[in-house]
């Protein structure tokens, strides 16, 4: 899962291995084994690809049961802006 994960997070934000391994100060081999369920980040590690990611280290770890989105740095304003295209989303699959 947690391999995975990674590999989804990273994909999302549109980085290369080597990429993500630059930016987590890693070499590339490190992210390979990563996704390939080789060998595991250190405790450490995990945080700082959690953070990295903005997401929680449950959430890395597949033991969140919901999704969440990380809003830091938002303004009340863009999260109710966040919160009304989830609820707009979820209108239309009611509707299909």
């Amino acid at each position: 899962m947690l391999n995975e994960n990674i590999r989804a997070l990273r994909k999302l934000r549109h980085l290369s291995q080597v990429e993500l391994a630059e930016c987590l100060h890693v070499s590339k081999q490190c992210v390979s084994n990563w996704e390939n369920d080789n060998i595991l980040p250190s405790v450490e590690m995990l945080v700082k690809i959690a953070k990295f990611f903005g997401v929680s280290t449950d959430a890395l770890l597949g033991l969140e049961t919901h999704n969440s989105v990380c809003v830091d740095g938002l303004t009340a304003t863009e999260v109710d802006h966040i919160k009304l295209l989830v609820a707009d989303l979820k209108s239309a699959r009611g509707a299909e």
